[in-house]
């Protein structure tokens, strides 16, 4: 197929998009081969445009490219995402200890907004998308842009391997979760640094153990990528 040398920038970034979202959710798992041409076909596109998205899904380090082939979702060794969630539970405890120093009470209402939409989600797909904004919240009140920017690419990395499985239970992953999410904010909120940096801390260490079980009981696809019929 042949498209207009303008059109490709815009053609790879709906195509980055929905890879990228695809991968966040879950549905592309670790280990989920990405191969160039079939994803040309199933996206109605040469293979400029998608060459292009997968340059963007490596350069987030989404997936590990394979030259002229495509890519495959990143699967980290298991030394090496044991680093990543241990950093990553860090990062977020020091966001929420700084964010009980400078959150504004503007971005405090903003933040028990968002807890409470949480709290009300109909499905595991709604209520992770309601999660990622309540964690964006709590790091971008921080006010440090180093760290909201580093919370958020390693929340991205690592999101593919922090999904419930899809028999969960929604109402009691929203329970657990969100009665953590309500320690965080009221420290936050009360202006208590150290409760907040333990609230953070131990709510993700608590996901990214659920995670590696998970993780460890599953086995992966690692099938070309095609559009689900």
């Amino acid at each position: 197929m042949q498209e207009r040398p303008d059109a490709h920038t815009t053609l790879a970034a709906q195509i980055y998009e929905r890879l990228a979202n695809r991968i966040l959710i879950g549905e592309l798992p670790p280990g989920y081969r990405l191969d160039e041409q079939r994803l040309a076909m199933e996206f109605g596109v040469s293979r400029t445009p998608v060459r292009e998205a997968l340059r963007r899904l490596g350069a987030r380090q989404l997936i590990d490219l394979v030259p002229r082939k495509g890519g495959m979702v990143m699967q980290p060794a298991g030394a090496q995402l044991i680093d990543m969630l241990e950093a990553e539970c860090e990062i977020e405890g020091l966001c929420a200890r700084l964010a009980a120093h400078r959150m504004s009470a503007l971005e405090k209402g903003e933040l028990r907004e968002a807890h409470d939409y949480a709290s009300q989600a109909l499905t595991l797909t709604d209520y992770f998308e309601r999660n990622r904004v309540f964690h964006d919240l709590v790091c971008a009140g921080a006010h440090n842009e180093t760290l909201n920017t580093c919370a958020r690419d390693m929340r991205s990395r690592l999101s593919p391997f922090r999904r419930s499985p899809p028999d969960s239970d929604l109402k009691a992953v929203v329970a657990q979760a969100t009665g953590e999410h309500a320690a965080i904010v009221e420290a936050i909120i009360g202006g208590e640094a150290e409760p907040a940096y333990e609230a953070a801390r131990s709510h993700c260490a608590r996901v990214n153990l659920g995670a590696m079980k998970l993780l460890q009981s599953e086995p992966v696809d690692k099938s070309p990528a095609m559009s689900k019929r």
